[in-house]
């Protein structure tokens, strides 16, 4: 029996998207409000009817006029009895080996409604962001799908919260404060990456950097370098190593009060950074132990695997270029088969918006973006000596996507979600040949749905549609040793001839319909109109992208049932 289910979430987050995704895939009628207001969830109540009500993500209590009325499921990233608004950043910060989520019916007290499903999960050394994104959504969305099944059939009783049970191990926490996760370099490195962690990517951990106050992100454990704590070791590629108690961490991005976030250097400065040496350590380069890079590239047999972890899939013009020439470099290899794998976090965001926002002329600085990205795409598309494969561990948004789709073959993990649209972004046309790349995949009236629906696709979607090539491996672990077998799979010599040849022969067909500079010069014509004209919605909706947070949508469309068709 297919349920109306109404989504209530406090913003259309990865989670939330990835839920109303899958929702609407098993044929139930799904429509999302993304609010914190309670006015707003009762005005969606009453004007939805729905049958059901989920919230995967809502940082706010749902009225009691609806909740009495509708049975209402909440998602809460904590094991069974856990409470309050810090769940994982608590888990985090203590160190716990396993942590679950549960759905609850929400009830009078925050947390402790009755007990509709649970899923435990293995934690990770790893940021919250992340942590959130991978284990935490997918166990989200079993015990989702596990709640509104058993919602459905008619004949479940949820049970009660009972602290006297032996299984219920979590209690009522208080909301972490900016002291609990306060930066002393006093302390041991262990610690001192738990508490960057439970606030990463917000609201960060409060530190003193060199003098200055700050919030710091994306911290990575150091094994070679030595000195005292708080002393500046050395600087990379926009990140810094610093001294800890018995070691030294690297941190790639602070934000200073009143700022934005950005990579450490940029927000320390020249005087700050006077004498600290920089340390390059090249992407084939090899390294004992524990270090940090955002590009790194490894060989095995006849494959060649380039990773680029770029902290939160944003990419800055200095980091396509150097993402370019690494690829470049590993064309020269004797290799049969080039794997793009992009970070485990996520796959890529597209333009770095911070980056861009911070510099002196963001308009100028949008414009050597986009052509910076273009440039890589172009070069991966051109590639007639190896066959090259997209294998997309995380989420993808926007030329995120595109990027992607310029190798031969497309991989993604299953559970992922896609957003390959622009014009969110006040209205941006976006480039990366995605006129020629999006297509030639899905064709052009699906190619067209999509850019202009803004609707998010989950991985299986997306492969059902064409978009990709192959979606499989329910963790990141499974999915890169399938991606291993696969990739090896291609490197038969005399098919790597066969694809090669293939590959050159389309090249040339599509070159002689229409030359590729020609979807690049088409595309760009808009982004310069975007970027430099008289209309200057891209630039204040980049600003409030970054500056105050994304602003939620209303609503979205009431039937997204076509877009899934």
């Amino acid at each position: 029996m297919a349920l109306r289910i109404l989504v209530l979430c406090t913003a259309y987050n990865g989670l939330s998207q990835l839920a109303a995704c899958r929702l609407q895939e098993l044929g139930h009628d799904v429509v999302v409000q993304a609010t914190g207001d309670p006015d707003v969830m009762q005005q969606a109540a009453q004007r939805e009817r729905p049958d059901l009500i989920v919230a995967p993500m809502l940082k706010s209590a749902i009225p009691e006029a609806v909740w009495n009325r509708t049975t209402c499921l909440i998602v809460h990233p904590g094991i069974v009895g856990d409470r309050g608004p810090s769940s994982l950043d608590w888990a985090i910060l203590d160190g716990e080996r396993e942590w679950g989520v549960t759905v609850l019916q929400a009830a009078a007290e925050m947390d402790a409604g009755d007990i509709w499903a649970t899923s435990t999960f293995a934690m990770r050394g790893v940021g919250k962001s992340e942590l959130y994104r991978h284990e935490v959504s997918q166990a989200a969305l079993r015990a989702l799908l596990q709640a509104v099944e058993r919602y459905e059939s008619g004949l479940h009783t949820p049970r009660a919260l009972d602290y006297a049970e032996a299984e219920v191990r979590g209690r009522l926490r208080p909301p972490m404060r900016a002291s609990d996760r306060q930066l002393d370099w006093e302390l041991p490195t262990a610690t001192l990456l738990r508490r960057v962690r439970s606030g990463d990517s917000a609201p960060g951990a409060r530190a003193t950097v060199a003098g200055l106050a700050c919030h710091a992100y994306d911290a990575w454990p150091e094994d070679a370098l030595r000195g005292h704590p708080a002393q500046l070791l050395a600087q990379r590629e926009g990140a810094i190593c610093i001294g800890t108690g018995d070691g030294a961490l690297w941190l790639t991005h602070l934000r200073a009060r009143e700022g934005i976030k950005l990579p450490a250097a940029q927000v320390l400065g020249a005087q700050r950074l006077s004498g600290v040496s920089e340390r390059p350590l090249a992407p084939d380069a090899e390294h004992q132990g524990q270090t940090w890079r955002d590009i790194r590239y490894v060989e095995r047999g006849p494959v060649g695997y380039l990773h680029f972890d770029f902290y939160n899939g944003a990419m800055s013009s200095e980091q396509c270029e150097r993402l370019r020439l690494a690829f470049v470099q590993a064309r020269q290899r004797p290799t049969r088969c080039i794997v793009l794998m992009g970070g485990q976090d996520v796959w890529s965001n597209g333009i770095h918006l911070n980056r861009i926002d911070a510099a002196p002329d963001p308009a100028l600085e949008s414009w050597r973006n986009i052509l910076a990205m273009n440039a890589l795409v172009r070069e991966i598309v051109l590639t007639d000596s190896h066959r090259v494969v997209s294998a997309m561990q995380g989420n993808a948004g926007a030329g995120g996507v595109i990027l992607a789709l310029a190798a031969d073959q497309v991989w993604a993990r299953g559970g992922l979600v896609f957003n390959p649209h622009y014009k969110g972004m006040g209205g941006l046309y976006g480039s990366e040949y995605w006129t020629y790349l999006l297509p030639r995949r899905v064709g052009a009236a699906r190619a067209q749905e999509l850019t202009e629906s803004l609707r998010p696709l989950s991985s299986e979607h997306a492969q059902r549609m064409g978009l990709i090539d192959a979606c499989f491996g329910e963790d990141g672990a499974g999915f890169r040793a399938q991606v291993a077998e696969r990739a090896l799979a291609l490197c038969a010599a005399e098919d790597v001839r066969k694809a090669v040849a293939a590959k050159r022969r389309r090249r040339a067909a599509d070159e002689r319909r229409k030359p590729l500079e020609s979807y690049g010069a088409e595309e760009l014509t808009h982004m310069y109109r975007n970027f430099f004209g008289p209309d200057p919605s891209y630039h204040e909706a980049r600003r409030r992208f970054v500056r105050k947070g994304a602003p939620a949508p209303a609503s979205t469309p009431r039937d997204a049932r076509e877009a899934l068709a």
